[in-house]
């Protein structure tokens, strides 16, 4: 029941997680548009096999978060500039971009460790699994372990592959939808990274 449980709740979490709007599932829509959906799936896989990592990382910094509160507000401090970071670096990408992008295809291999490097560059996953799951043991529902975050992050990998697996196969189907949603993709992010970023900023100024 306990591996059930822990399954669910890193299926459900990481799947909230990867439907926002974030430059890894937009990079799986380019990807899928330019080189196809074998190739979007073998940079979905390079996802997963760091995602795996970062969860039980995530999970493992909540139970010490748990247990030492004085850390969260520098862990919101850090995770604000980074959130700020992210956000003039969308907006760099969107002005800079080329928009005339051609249908390349490219290797498979290429593309799962083209995954690998973009996920392990995600700074946001591990912040968004140690809140995430905090707010699950504070509610009761998950108690931190070795074993229950190993279910977790297994949950977890399945969700999100799943979902980033709906991007690349919907990016085939409605590509001239797609192709003008993805060109704006970068501008999009850079805003709702801001407004977090900000947000958090003016919250830990009044605090």
């Amino acid at each position: 029941m306990t591996f059930i449980t822990c399954l669910l709740l890193g299926f459900v979490v990481a799947s909230l997680g990867s439907i926002t709007p974030s430059f890894l599932n937009m990079t799986v829509v380019k990807f899928s548009l330019k080189s196809g959906r074998k190739s979007a799936y073998f940079l979905i896989g390079g996802y997963a096999t760091v995602l795996f990592f970062q969860a039980n990382i995530g999970a493992y910094f909540s139970s010490i978060l748990m247990e030492n509160s004085e850390y969260i507000t520098l862990i919101q401090k850090v995770g604000t500039g980074i959130l700020i970071l992210l956000s003039i670096n969308f907006f760099r990408l969107h002005f800079t971009s080329d928009k005339q992008e051609k249908k390349v295809e490219i290797e498979k291999s290429k593309a799962y460790v083209h995954g690998i490097v973009m996920s392990s560059l995600n700074m946001i996953a591990i912040p968004f699994y140690f809140t995430t799951i905090s707010f699950l043991i504070g509610l009761e529902f998950f108690e931190y372990s070795l074993q229950n975050s190993l279910y977790f992050s297994i949950g977890s990998t399945l969700g999100s592959f799943f979902l980033y697996a709906v991007y690349a196969t919907v990016a085939s189907k409605i590509e001239h939808k797609l192709t003008y949603i993805a060109t704006k993709m970068d501008f999009i992010i850079g805003c709702l990274t801001g407004v977090v970023g900000i947000g958090n900023l003016i919250y830990l100024l009044l605090k």
